[in-house]
Order: structure tokens, then sequence, then C-alpha cells
């Protein structure tokens, strides 16, 4: 039988072999800190402090504003500097608060205690991982709380952790299930005691033999956990390919994994709810990784959320050549940055950094009609189609053949050997009807 997998898909070059190897290392800012309050999917979060105030390491200082929101927690202890609009990854101006980090590290009392999930009631469980502020840290930031608590417990019967980690450069979560498996299994043992029927599934791509191994020793007295080695495929990690890949379940635009029976969480959420129901310990830091071939020493951090993104860049040696392209995340679904002057989040996964912009560089042209589009779309939709509808700003039409189901990807505009720019055209239109429907609404 062959190793689990979803139908299309691509093989980008996958440029792990700069970073794979090197351990995680712990990175202290040496500037201010900033916080968006606004660094997960829903409502923005209310700031609790005032400008001068003293704030601790572990304090609540952004509450959600929303069922759907998530806490800010702060990662430092020092004063707070101001309450502003600082951009972010994507260019938004957010509300941030600005941390003036005093060294020092004094944490808020009880932080990093022991503790036994085994004495702790669901609703206990649920409220510790909201408290703590984690979100979907695969780059998602839908708030973990709300995805632990669906309409019927009883209905779930898979919990998967994503360790697939697909996209081109990014080795941050396989250097977590090299070298801390034991809290992956641990968060996975949290996550079982919420929902009595389902069963735990680590799933990894096969490009990770180590990570395999290492996992499959630790759960083999596990009755209730196993590993599922995947083919090695992008975007295996998306949420319906690996959904699919392990159970054979499809889900659409309009479901959420929970209706096929699923919850799915990265494997940094994972030791993220490890961290705090066993130890006590909210989010407050992220794993990064620094690469691409104009970086002069890629490697992967463990940093204090807020940290700025220059600093990442300086203890990874600087550039070796100026870099024409910089993208948060990786090169499939990240997003191009033109400043490095950008705080780490909780959605941050990768600074990537390129000394050639191979996709502005390429003129797009006609349309050849080849097909390999379709081919490679994990969604099973019509890119070439869709495109048509975009360019002619046809809602109406994008909507009737399924335009809403693609998962911005960027598997066609890869292959496309007419260079064009689908994947952005997908995007604009996604967001256009979406806000057409909520306008009906």
């Amino acid at each position: 039988m062959g190793l689990a997998t979803f139908r299309g898909g691509v093989h980008p070059y996958e440029g792990k072999e700069l970073s794979e190897n090197k351990p995680v290392q712990v990175l202290l800012p040496k500037g201010d800190l900033v916080y968006p309050m606004s660094q997960h999917i829903g409502a923005p979060a209310k700031p609790l402090v005032a400008v001068g105030d003293t704030v601790l390491a572990g304090q609540k200082i952004g509450e959600a504003g929303g069922f759907i929101s998530a806490n800010v927690i702060c990662s430092v202890s020092g004063k707070v500097k101001a309450i502003e609009p600082r951009r972010v990854a994507n260019g938004a101006m957010v509300t941030s608060i600005i941390v003036e980090n005093d060294g020092e590290y004094r944490t808020v009392e009880g932080v990093g205690e022991d503790r036994d999930p085994a004495g702790l009631s669901k609703e206990e469980i649920r409220s510790i991982i909201k408290e703590a502020g984690i979100v979907g840290l695969g780059g998602a930031g839908f708030p973990t709380h709300v995805k632990l608590t669906p309409k019927d417990d009883n209905a779930i019967d898979y919990i998967l952790v994503n360790g697939a980690e697909c996209e081109s450069y990014l080795t941050s979560d396989y250097r977590m299930m090299v070298e801390e498996p034991e809290k992956i299994v641990g968060g996975l043992k949290v996550i079982l005691q919420l929902f009595d029927k389902a069963k735990g599934v680590i799933a990894i791509e096969n490009n990770k033999p180590e990570a395999i191994a290492k996992l499959t020793e630790l759960v083999k007295d596990e009755p209730r956990i196993s590993v599922c080695p995947l083919l090695t495929k992008y975007p295996q990690g998306g949420e319906r390919s690996i959904i699919y890949a392990v159970t054979g379940r499809k889900i659409n635009s309009s479901m959420l994994p929970a209706d096929a029976g699923c919850i799915v969480d990265n494997v940094d959420t994972v030791i993220s709810i490890y961290m705090a129901v066993c130890k006590s310990t909210p989010l407050m830091r992220k794993i990064i990784t620094v690469t691409g071939d104009a970086v002069a020493d890629p490697r992967n951090f463990n940093v204090k959320l807020g940290t700025n993104y220059q600093e990442l860049v300086e203890e990874a040696g600087g550039f070796k050549a100026e870099p024409e392209k910089i993208i948060s995340g990786g090169p499939m679904m990240g997003q191009a940055m033109f400043s490095l002057d950008i705080p780490v989040s909780k959605t941050s996964s990768a600074l990537t950094c390129f000394t050639k912009d191979q996709v502005s560089s390429m003129e797009p042209t006609a349309c050849i009609r080849c097909g390999r589009c379709v081919s490679v779309c994990p969604s099973h939709i019509v890119p070439v189609m869709m495109m048509r509808a975009a360019l002619n700003g046809d809602c109406e039409t994008f909507e009737k053949i399924n335009g809403m189901e693609c998962m911005e990807c960027g598997s066609c505009t890869y292959i496309c050997p007419a260079r064009r720019p689908l994947t952005q055209a997908f995007k604009e239109m996604r967001k256009t009807v979406a806000a057409n429907r909520r306008k009906k609404g």
C-alpha cells in the first residue's frame, strides 16, 4: 500500500537542506517588543494596559475582543512605551502595544509550574488554552480554544497533528518534532482528554524520516495515538489535503473539519497546548526559520513574540547578498515584505530571503490551454476558467464554477508555463465575493 496522500499537488524545490540540521537556538530581543492586537482570525484583542504601566512576562496585555478572538500575552518584563498603529507582515497597520524590554524577564507568579492535566475537567483545559492566547501556529491563526469547542464532542473521532510542513524552505516544525517530540505527544494527550471517542494521528511527510522514527517509538505503547507517514507533496499540509490523506474524508469551503469528525492542529500549536496546560506557560514565543540563498547562515530560532524581524536576520549572519525578495513565510503561500521593521507574531513561520525575485523577472504570456493547472489543483477546480472570470470581474461566474473552493495554495501559479498570476487573481476574487456576501447577509 502506498503512502497516504491526495490527488493533485506539485513538487517544488524543497530548500530544506539550508536549515533542517540547525538546532533551534534561543534568541533574546535587543530592542523594543511590538505586540499587535490582531495576530489571529477574528476580532482584535482589546488593550488591558496603559502607557507607563510596568508589565511582566506571561501577563495578559490584550484581551480577546469577541468569541472568535485571542488574548495577547507579554513575552518580556518592562514598561509600556506606546499604544499605536504599527505595520505587520501583510502590510496592514494594526493597533499595537510597544514594550521597552528591561532585560530581566521577570514573570507573572506561577508561570512554569508543573500541572497534572489528569486532574483537570474539559472546561478547565479549554479555559487554560483560551487564557494562554493560543491560536493556529501553522499560519492560519484561528483561536485554538474555539476549534477545540465543537458543537458535539462525541462527533470528533480524529485529532490530526499536522507535521507535514510541506512549504518549501521551512524547517521549524521538523526541528520541534526531532528536538521536543515528548511535548507533541503530551499536548496530543491533553487534546484527547477533551474527546473521548477520538484517535490521535501525527501525520508527517516521508522526507522527515528521523521525525517519523522518533514519534513512532514514543507512541508505540499509546493505544489512542499513531503516526501516519505521508507522501512528500505540496500542499500536503493543507487542512483539506491532510484530512483526505489520513481519513479519506472530504470537506469543502462551506464545511469545517469538525463536520468531517476531524480537528487539525499544527505541531507547534500542540506543543503550545502542552506548555499551557502542563507547564503553566502561555504563548510567548515562536519557532521561526530564517532562510533563503540571501541569508549568510540560515537558522531556526526560538524568539519572543514581538521581536523585530531585523534582529533575526542579524543573528543569522545578515545578508550575504542584497535580497531582491523577502517573504514572511515560504515561497508558495508566504507574503512578500517591503520592510524588515515588522514584529514576529503568532502567525509568523519563517523569513525567506532570495537574491532573485523569480516571479517578477518573468513576464506573463497568454494562456496556452495546456491544462497543467487543472491537473495539479488539490481542490479539483478549473483555474483557467476562474482566471477568465477574474479578468472580467465576473463574481457570479467565479462562484458558479466553484472558485470559492480555491485554497490559495499557489500550485497552479507554480506549474503554469505562461507564468500567469493565477493565485493572486483568485485571492482578490475570493475577497470580493466574500465581501459581497457579507453585504447581502
